[in-house]
């Protein structure tokens, strides 16, 4: 993903500055970036880091590693922010600390399914799409190898009857983030690709640009559009013809600021919506297919 996001200042211009501000604005002074609240947080702290290294900027090192030190024990975290903590610690490019990594992969593992999927709490019987994604990630960003036994046949019980996916079996219409989640992991295991979930994730693109998070949603979203472009881009599905009206939508929700609103009802920028705008402009940055 960051690797797609760093060409979101082709798009920006010089927009590419004011969004750089934001993004620091952000940062409180324990190290930790805002919340929607202004609190500092974790998972967004994940996205100012992410955020940052998309627009190329220097990061705040020192600041931000007192703030993840108060989460060493990891033991108060949930499967989530212990994802976020190997995230963190991944985009500042800590040396590896074995006994934190087995910490936060026991407590991952923890959260195995009988499946074979991850859930996002302990106990669940089935996997989901979202906390697979997770893990994944995490093993990555701690230099682990992945124990993927059973992930695809996992996900593929998370297939609803339309072709998406859901995070949960049996569905008749499953979510874009879901479905995209799901093809991502497949993608990275090598598992053959669903042409299938990217024509169904094609369906759910707004005709004035942005992806709905499901058929039912009322209007389309950033979180859905950046995570449908970047699974369609690893399906190979040309989106030529989507790129105007997209570039349309996500100018639509950015603001003189710097940040970017999450939807059109929005009222809040953060951290997380803005880098899913530079998610979403690094795709939209790259000529057709």
């Amino acid at each position: 993903m960051l690797q797609v996001a760093r060409l979101a200042p082709k798009q920006l211009g010089e927009s590419r500055d004011l969004v750089a501000a934001f993004v620091r604005e952000r940062l409180n002074a324990d190290g930790g970036f805002q919340d929607r609240t202004g609190a500092s947080d974790l998972y967004y702290t994940v996205f100012g880091l992410d955020a940052l290294i998309a627009l190329q900027e220097e990061l705040p090192v020192e600041q931000t590693v007192r703030f993840l030190e108060r989460f060493s024990g990891c033991d108060t975290l949930d499967f989530v922010h212990r994802c976020c903590l190997a995230r963190a610690r991944a985009a500042l490019r800590l040396p590896p600390d074995d006994a934190l990594a087995d910490r936060l992969l026991a407590a991952i593992e923890a959260s195995r399914t009988d499946d074979g999927g991850y859930s996002t709490t302990v106990g669940a019987q089935h996997g989901s799409a979202y906390a697979a994604f997770l893990a994944l990630g995490a093993h990555q960003d701690l230099g682990r190898p992945f124990p993927d036994e059973g992930i695809v046949e996992s996900l593929r019980e998370l297939r609803a009857a339309d072709g998406s996916y859901g995070n949960q079996p049996g569905l008749k219409s499953g979510v874009t983030t879901a479905t995209a989640a799901a093809v991502l992991v497949m993608h990275q295991l090598g598992a053959p690709a669903d042409r299938e979930a990217g024509i169904w994730l094609l369906d759910q693109c707004h005709a004035r640009g942005g992806f709905f998070a499901s058929p039912s949603a009322p209007v389309p979203d950033l979180l859905s559009t950046a995570t449908a472009l970047h699974a369609l881009s690893v399906l190979h599905v040309p989106i030529a013809g989507l790129r105007d009206p997209c570039l349309d939508f996500v100018d639509s929700l950015w603001t003189n600021r710097g940040g970017f609103f999450g939807t059109w009802a929005d009222d809040v920028v953060d951290c997380e919506y803005t880098f899913y705008a530079l998610l979403a402009l690094g795709h939209l940055s790259l000529g057709p297919s």
